[in-house]
């Protein structure tokens, strides 16, 4: 009889050079090497046979009440609102200069601003500048953030309209309420003249119709703002290729707005861009106490505006605009403002519908006007 190829069943095979087959007048070495793997067979059998069994899949109908299921922290975070609402205030006018309503009661909202925030996740009430106060601030009290689009109108109602906005979203964020603002171009541009309470705050630069470069601040913090979830490569891109929109003629130089105690206190400057006479404007802020960031550049045009020259629609430009408007939504999540289901619904943006305007290739693709 052989001697034991595994005295102890934890210890490991022997070796071809420890095992001693009987000796028989018949054997022969393919003998041997078939006892050999044999027994190395048996030993791995027995190893395997004693580990622990692999944990069954269940189908959710098979578990029991008390096992646990894995959520995502997105879904067990009940801080977070994940069916946020930005309200977008309307400018006067058609936007198209009258070639599609004349009006003088009539306001607009292109519909690239209503699309870069649904491509992020949150539906839209539109805010419209001219409706009776009371229904306006009715219908702030059903929004988590807000957004001031691009246009014209520095003056009049409009301005006084922005200006009482402003000062409510002031209000529910020194209230404890997590309220963001984005003020893209000519929105940044009035919140800079309500701040510094100069409205003669802005100078004259030539950036319309042009894409450029985002030109960040040295030694410029990034975490916590619009940028934070940029990748490292498309940050450096910004600085290096025109990735962003720009479709001004005024802005505020960053020596302006240093200068200007009660602005450079509200806002640290992100970025610096300049026009097509190289010379430099802010382009990018962030407050240094809200939740509030101004752009003098267009982050929605790249993905959602066709009609205007100049705008870039690269894989990179496309990168640009997503992830500004993610990062704008993920803020308006932090609202705990719940209010009812029915109102939202009957406010909702849904209610009116876009029209087309592109089919002549100049201006905004589409937009939502209200008489």
């Amino acid at each position: 009889m052989p001697p034991t190829l595994f005295p102890n069943s934890d210890s490991p095979p022997a070796t071809a050079s420890q095992i001693h087959p009987v000796s028989s007048p018949s054997s022969s070495p393919s003998d041997t090497w078939n006892y050999i793997w044999i027994s190395i067979f048996l030993y791995l059998f027995k190893r395997l046979s004693k580990s622990e069994p692999q944990s069954t899949i269940l189908l959710p109908s098979q578990q029991r009440k008390n096992d646990s299921v894995p959520r995502s922290p997105a879904a067990t975070d009940r801080r977070l609102n994940n069916r946020p609402v930005i309200g977008i205030l309307s400018h006067p006018g058609d936007g198209a200069s009258g070639r599609l309503n004349n009006s003088k009661n009539a306001s607009y909202i292109a519909a690239s601003y209503v699309k870069f925030v649904e491509s992020a996740g949150a539906r839209v009430i539109p805010l419209i500048y001219n409706e009776p106060e009371e229904i306006l601030f009715e219908k702030l009290k059903l929004v988590n953030g807000v957004l001031l689009t691009g246009g014209w109108a520095k003056k009049g109602l409009y301005f006084q309209i922005v200006e009482k906005i402003f000062k409510k979203i002031l209000e529910k964020n020194d209230a404890g309420e997590y309220f963001p603002l984005y003020a893209i171009c000519l929105g940044f541009e009035l919140i800079s003249m309500i701040i510094s309470k100069d409205r003669n705050i802005l100078e004259r630069f030539n950036g319309a119709d042009q894409a450029s470069t985002l030109k960040f601040i040295k030694n410029s913090k990034i975490e916590g703002t619009v940028f934070q979830r940029f990748a490292p490569e498309l940050l450096k891109k910004l600085s290096t290729d025109c990735l962003v929109m720009q479709k001004h003629i005024y802005g505020i130089s960053p020596e302006r707005m240093q200068e200007n105690l009660d602005l450079s206190k509200f806002f640290r400057i992100l970025t610096t861009s300049e026009d097509i006479y190289n010379k430099v404007y802010v382009s990018t802020v962030q407050a240094y106490n809200y939740p509030f960031t101004g752009f003098q550049w267009h982050p929605e045009k790249n993905a959602f505006e066709w009609g205007f020259s100049g705008v870039p629609h690269s894989e990179d430009a496309i990168l640009v605009t997503q992830h500004v408007a993610n990062f704008f939504v993920s803020e308006a999540r932090k609202s705990l403002n719940r209010p009812p289901a029915r109102k939202v619904l009957d406010n909702l943006i849904y209610n009116y519908s876009p029209i087309y305007c592109g089919k002549d290739g100049r201006g905004y693709d589409e937009v939502y006007i209200f008489t």
